[in-house]
């Protein structure tokens, strides 16, 4: 099978944004160079506030990177339950964020002049089982009584027959870097800046905020948001307690049938969504779903299912492109954004978006804004880290809790593996669980197993090539170097290099 590769990443330049090479002192010191990040540093600029965003790679080569870019507030099958949850009006202002969110993108794209293959379209939540009508029924009659544009729609235009479908009117889709980097573009002058590949390895709560990167240049601000796809700094919080990750995966298809005008998503499990991409060499189908833990599963079967899912149902011509996505997803399902902690005015959070990181990325950017700017918004209690749990919520929770304790006991266990070039294999060592990945090259590199987050047992993703965390979702270079959070640190290489 091929390398992995996400269409978004091909199709844009790479960035070339300078590091933080000194202490600085300014407003808001927003840390995350993601999607989220740099719109809630655009808006927090055109504020008149002095923004530094701080990203420790590049920016937008992380989940925004890696989504299927579908601008919606149609999130599968998630009003009904808000609804029966969390009451009508917490509903409603879920509903009344994304639709806001909604028009936030497309305004910005036409007053920016952004060009980023916008193309306004429908969504649509879709079943093939009997089982879901019911279910999709439900989830058309609350939404519309929230005032959404939705409605059952018995010929949603797939090339296979449904057992039922909702339609949302008036959604959209778009390409996520290059919006993203014409965000970007925007932020650097007067007062703002963006600092790429500057790590956060440290933060200071106070009334002045203190961030400390990689190499020792400090950032002083009066409020600091987090962005970070999961906080890199907990404070208290116990995010690492309530949220789990994931990993879903993506085809770029050529497909020489007919292609599907919508946005699709599909209600039963596993989880299927479609949309197309125009490229300059004609549109793409992209094929996504197959979410596992992160950590736990075999990446290249999930492909394989994709591959077979797309086959069953277009004639393929050619898979150009896959690429894979981590989400981290609340027990209640809804994202956590705004203050990190109670009592704590001056530290804020944006994570959690549970695969809709498009629109909630934008009702992040104006949640924290108002937040900042004014001290109150009209979503604040349904998106608040701070809301009450569920039964549902709260068990969901203590099994997610109870799977990392499993995690830290069976991960200590040694598994040896296979040593051809291009795979890795595990040993113990000393005491210590050690792996090794022999790359095409034939050099061995070789790491400390233990996650420098909690101490988790990395796991080999063979799709990637990378070490990731079952328990909250770090990931790891073959070198041990840091791909994405929580962990701060790499992993350990003080290694015996001797081989067995």
């Amino acid at each position: 099978m091929e390398n992995t590769q996400s269409y978004w990443l091909a199709s844009t330049p790479e960035t070339d944004y300078p590091g933080l090479a000194s202490d600085i002192t300014v407003d808001v010191a927003v840390l995350g160079g993601g999607l989220a990040g740099l719109s809630i540093a655009w808006l927090l600029k055109q504020e008149g506030l002095r923004v530094a965003v701080v990203e420790a790679n590049r920016i937008c080569q992380g989940v925004s990177g890696h989504t299927t870019a579908k601008i919606t507030s149609q999130h599968d099958l998630v009003y009904a339950e808000l609804d029966q949850v969390f009451g009508r009006e917490r509903a409603r202002q879920y509903a009344d964020a994304n639709e806001a969110a909604l028009k936030l993108i497309g305004e910005t794209i036409k007053t920016q002049g952004i060009d980023c293959d916008y193309e306004e379209k429908a969504a649509y939540v879709f079943t093939e089982q009997d089982q879901y009508v019911a279910q999709i029924e439900k989830e058309g009659r609350i939404a519309a009584e929230l005032g959404l544009p939705a409605q059952a729609d018995p010929e949603p235009g797939l090339p296979f027959p449904v057992k039922a479908a909702l339609r949302f009117d008036k959604q959209a889709q778009f390409h996520p870097r290059k919006y993203a980097l014409a965000l970007a573009r925007t932020i650097p002058g007067a007062g703002c800046a963006l600092y790429e590949q500057s790590p956060v390895v440290g933060l200071e709560e106070g009334k002045i905020i203190t961030i400390t990167t990689k190499g020792g240049p400090t950032i002083r601000a009066d409020v600091g948001v987090l962005a970070t796809h999961f906080p890199c700094h907990d404070g208290g919080g116990l995010y690492f307690s309530r949220m789990y990750a994931e990993r879903s995966y993506v085809l770029g298809v050529r497909a020489e049938s007919p292609l599907p005008a919508g946005m699709y998503i599909s209600a039963e499990q596993p989880g299927r969504s479609l949309r197309t991409q125009g490229t300059p060499e004609g549109d793409l189908l992209l094929v996504g779903g197959e979410h596992h833990r992160t950590g736990t599963g075999k990446e290249w079967p999930h492909y394989q299912k994709l591959e077979d899912y797309a086959r069953d149902h277009f004639k393929v011509a050619h898979i150009p492109y896959r690429w894979s996505a981590q989400d981290y997803t609340s027990a209640d399902k809804i994202p956590y954004i705004g203050y990190l902690k109670k009592g704590k005015d001056n530290l804020f959070v944006a994570t959690g978006f549970r695969k809709w990181g498009m629109t909630t990325s934008a009702v992040a950017a104006m949640l924290i804004r108002d937040l900042i700017v004014w001290g109150s918004n009209p979503w604040q209690d349904v998106y608040s880290p701070q809301r009450g749990m569920g039964l549902k919520a709260a068990g969901k929770t203590a099994g997610m809790n109870v799977e990392v304790a499993a995690e830290l006991i069976t991960g200590k266990l040694a598994k040896a593996g296979p040593s051809k070039s291009g795979e890795a294999w595990v040993e113990s060592r000393r005491g210590k669980k050690i792996g090794y990945y022999r790359d095409p090259q034939g050099e061995i590199h070789r790491v400390d197993l233990t996650c420098t987050h909690l101490g988790c047992e990395v796991a080999w993703n063979s799709a990637e090539k990378t070490w990731d965390c079952p328990c909250h979702g770090s990931r790891f270079t073959p070198d041990g170097e840091i791909i994405s959070g929580p962990a701060l640190k790499p992993l350990g290489r003080d290694i015996d290099p001797d081989i067995v």
